[in-house]
């Protein structure tokens, strides 16, 4: 059976020095409620009323809904100097406001907007960048340590582990690696032919593709995709490892955890990447034929024979140690962030985000600086 709502009313009635207030109705959150401004305004003058007092007779039902405004009257009474006669209200009400007044509200809880100046704002950024730097300084030398013990043989880690992680980023990144390359290679393919059909050079679409995809893009997107696929990896499962107290367990039974979890990582992305920048440019040249072949007049023997002539072994070389270089940076930074990560969930969500900001951020300013010396070298 479906019990109707009583509108909810609220009637102000002004006998000096008592300001009397009628509730009436259901005081419930999915019924419209009236305006309690209209009882603040006349509480604005204190000279006028004293005291505060409740008529509930013909109050029906209530919830949360009706505690909320009462405690806001109550408080904007205070604020005014009046005082308010609870009595009046149902035991029920008069409970629950004796709770909210048990505990008064600690001084200094509230969260304070803080206005900050910009010269504090540089400063504290230069401080975090000054963190950041020293911690990356002493991870790449643990790391190099633990380098420096595989060539020795005598690093401590499972082979199963790096083959297992070979197996995650590199057979497992095939599919986003050939859909992302097709489309690189159809957009290269796309771009140079508005120019080249100008002069009637649609041929030269596979010198464009082909170069573009073995010294540049085929590396640099690679990377791109390892980075928000697999340093989020790494740094969510180190990142979980840090919760879980997994890696104080391994340093507490004597296992070095860069050794033991992240040289693993950093080898599997080392081997990979360079096949993995293999195939991406691959699929870029086929996807650069399929725009080419389809919509110009060039064949597919054509196409190819371009290509085989425009891509030397140092275009191809180029393109693969950038990289392998990317890879160390892509391990790097998702090891890194993860070793650093807190103790709680939501840390971990930080890491895995700092870290894929991290890698992108390595990726673009060493393929600039790794550009600009093949430039300089004529490499």
């Amino acid at each position: 059976m479906t019990i109707e709502n009583r509108p909810a009313n609220i009637i102000v009635n002004c006998n000096a020095p008592f300001l009397e207030i009628v509730i009436e109705g259901d005081w419930l959150l999915d019924v419209e409620i009236p305006n309690l401004e209209l009882v603040l305004a006349k509480l604005s003058d204190g000279s006028e009323f004293k005291q505060v007092v409740f008529s509930t007779v013909s109050l029906g039902r209530w919830d949360s809904l009706l505690m909320t405004e009462l405690i806001r009257l109550i408080a904007y009474s205070a604020e005014k100097g009046i005082s308010v006669d609870i009595k009046t209200l149902p035991a029920g009400i008069q409970g629950l406001l004796s709770l909210v007044a048990a505990v008064p509200e600690r001084a200094g809880d509230r969260r304070q907007t803080l206005h900050v100046s910009w010269l504090e704002i540089i400063g504290n950024c230069g401080l975090h960048l000054l963190n950041d730097v020293n911690a990356l300084i002493m991870f790449v030398g643990n790391l190099t340590i633990s380098v420096t013990a595989f060539f020795r043989g005598k690093a401590h880690f499972r082979w199963i582990d790096l083959w297992r992680n070979i197996q995650d980023c590199g057979p497992s990144a095939l599919p986003i690696i050939t859909l992302i390359s097709l489309l690189v290679g159809l957009i290269l393919a796309f771009v140079g032919s508005v120019q080249l059909s100008l002069f009637g050079a649609q041929l030269y679409i596979a010198d464009l593709v082909g170069l573009g995809m073995s010294r540049e893009m085929g590396g640099l997107m690679t990377a791109v995709i390892m980075s928000g696929r697999t340093a989020a990896a790494y740094a969510a499962q180190l990142g979980t490892m840090q919760v879980n107290n997994e890696i104080d367990a391994l340093e507490a039974m004597g296992f070095d955890p860069m050794e033991f979890l992240v040289l693993p990582r950093v080898l599997a992305l080392i081997f990979v990447m360079p096949l993995l920048c293999l195939y991406a440019d691959l699929m870029g040249v086929i996807g650069g034929a399929l725009v080419t072949v389809n919509f110009f007049e060039v064949s597919l023997v054509e196409y190819l024979s371009r290509t085989v002539n425009a891509i030397h072994v140092t275009d191809l070389s180029v393109g693969i140690f950038k990289c392998a270089v990317f890879g160390i940076l892509i391990a790097l930074s998702g090891c890194m962030r993860g070793m650093q990560c807190g103790r709680s969930a939501s840390e971990v969500g930080d890491a895995t985000t700092s870290a894929v900001v991290t890698g992108i951020v390595f990726i673009v300013i060493a393929d600039s600086l790794m550009t600009i010396i093949c430039n300089r070298l004529g490499i």
